[in-house]
Order: structure tokens, then C-alpha cells, then sequence
């Protein structure tokens, strides 16, 4: 299939936040990265990416290269390196640049929250005589625990598209399936207008042909931007519910 798809996503902020989002999925020590286990981790996002013909900036692919070279490094058949690898003792050990870089962007990223934070707290600062506030806080902005983010859906998509490998075909003749995404959005928002209590995520589903698949997914991903519909994740590894805005939980 030719590349019909390709979009770019406002979501991803650049390899340094998809690293970021790895070590506080997997609760990962930022001063002793367990490079094997990231690198595993981030290439299957890549691939995922790749597969669903999202457009990557370069900048994933330069970091992708970066670790599969980190971890070659590290994987040679030197006992005494090793050791002093894991006990963070080599002079020249490659993950030091990695784990500045990974803090300062952790440092401004924090700041940046707070910053935004300090936005919205002046925001609620008036100058003018007192106004009726009644019904002010509900259009205020609330915290939505377990909303998830871009990377969990890729998560999620790759898990999807693992197991819709080991999936027999369930026609034997092949044939183009070609969805217009406006079409497939609105598909999407009349599914999860009837279905009560949100819809799981791997539902919305149902054909597991590749054009389908990133249809589907880019379609989710506009809805989203368009704060037409929300996606949470209770906890970690937990699959995806996807409600309508206005009923998702916290509403």
C-alpha cells in the first residue's frame, strides 16, 4: 500500500519525551537506564509508527540509531565492562550523555507544568467589582486521571497489529479497503454514542485489514485533537476505554 495516510501528530514532542514516557511507564532508574530493555521498548513504538505510515521527523530515527549503537556497545563479551557498567563506574560509560540530555529535558519539561499551571492561576485573577461566579468552576479546567496519551495508543495499536498478524484471513481474496477518515470519524462517534460505560478500545476494531487499521487509528487521533472523544487508561497496561467527551468520567 502506497503511503495514503501519512499525517503528521501534534502528540509526539520528540524522542527525548517518547524516552521519558518509556522510563516512567516501566518505573525506570534515569541514572541507571537499563539500556537493552528502553532500546526494545522504543523500537517497538518506531515500528509501530512506521507501520502505521505516521510521519516520524528524523529526529526518532537519529535516536533509534543512537541506541541500537548504545546497546551493541554494551553487549560485548566483557565481563569486568559490564560490571563496571551496571555500578555506573566507567568513565566512558555511552549512557552518561544520554542521562543529562534525558534530565535537562525532565527539568524544563517540569517547568514548563508549572509554568502553565501559573498561566491558568492567573487566569482566575480579576480586577473587576464581584460577579455572580455561580457555575465558574465547571468551566474550569479539571485533572482527568487515567487519560491517556499518544503513546499509550501506540502501545495499544502495536499490541493490535501483533495480533491481528496471528490472525487467519477470513477471506481468501484480497481487495482494497479504502475509508475516507471523515467518514470513519463519524463511524467512530456514533459507535461510542450507544454503547454506555465507554467502549474498549480494540472494538472499534473490528476489520483487521491494514488499511482499516490506520484508518481507524488516525480517526481516533483527529477525534482527540478535536476533543470530540477521550481515551483512558485506569492504570498501567490496562486496555483503553473510549467515550464521547462529555461522558467520560470525570464530566
Amino acid at each position: 500500500m502506497k503511503k495514503s495516510y501519512q499525517v503528521k501528530v501534534e502528540g509526539f514532542e520528540g524522542p527525548l519525551d517518547l524516552l521519558l514516557h518509556l522510563i516512567n511507564r516501566y518505573e525506570v532508574d534515569i541514572y541507571n537506564i537499563p539500556v537493552s530493555q528502553i532500546t526494545d521498548q522504543y523500537m517497538n513504538y518506531i515500528h509501530t509508527m512506521q507501520e502505521l505510515e505516521l510521519d516520524l521527523a528524523s529526529e526518532y530515527l537519529v535516536m533509534a540509531a543512537t541506541l541500537l549503537a548504545m546497546k551493541s556497545q554494551m553487549l560485548l563479551p566483557n565481563q569486568n565492562m559490564e560490571d563496571e557498567f551496571e555500578d555506573g563506574e566507567l568513565e566512558d560509560d555511552p549512557r552518561e550523555d544520554l542521562m543529562r540530555r534525558l534530565i535537562e529535558y525532565r527539568k524544563y519539561k517540569q517547568a514548563a507544568e508549572e509554568l502553565k499551571e501559573k498561566e491558568l492561576d492567573a487566569n482566575r485573577i480579576y480586577t473587576r467589582p464581584p460577579l455572580n461566579m455561580e457555575g465558574w468552576e465547571e468551566e474550569m479546567p479539571e485533572v482527568r486521571p487515567g487519560e491517556a496519551s499518544v503513546y499509550d495508543m501506540i502501545q495499544a495499536m502495536g499490541n493490535l497489529l501483533k495480533r491481528a498478524k496471528t490472525e487467519k484471513p477470513q477471506e481468501a481474496k484480497v481487495r482494497r479497503d479504502e475509508i475516507p477518515i471523515q467518514m470513519r470519524m463519524e463511524e467512530i462517534l456514533g459507535r461510542i454514542d450507544v454503547q454506555a460505560g465507554g467502549t474498549p478500545f480494540h472494538q472499534l476494531f473490528e476489520k483487521r485489514t491494514r488499511p482499516h487499521i490506520v484508518v481507524t487509528f488516525i480517526a481516533l487521533l483527529e477525534l482527540m485533537k478535536s476533543n470530540d472523544i477521550v481515551c483512558i487508561q485506569q492504570q498501567h497496561f490496562d486496555e483503553l476505554i473510549v467515550y464521547k467527551t462529555e461522558d467520560a468520567p470525570w464530566s
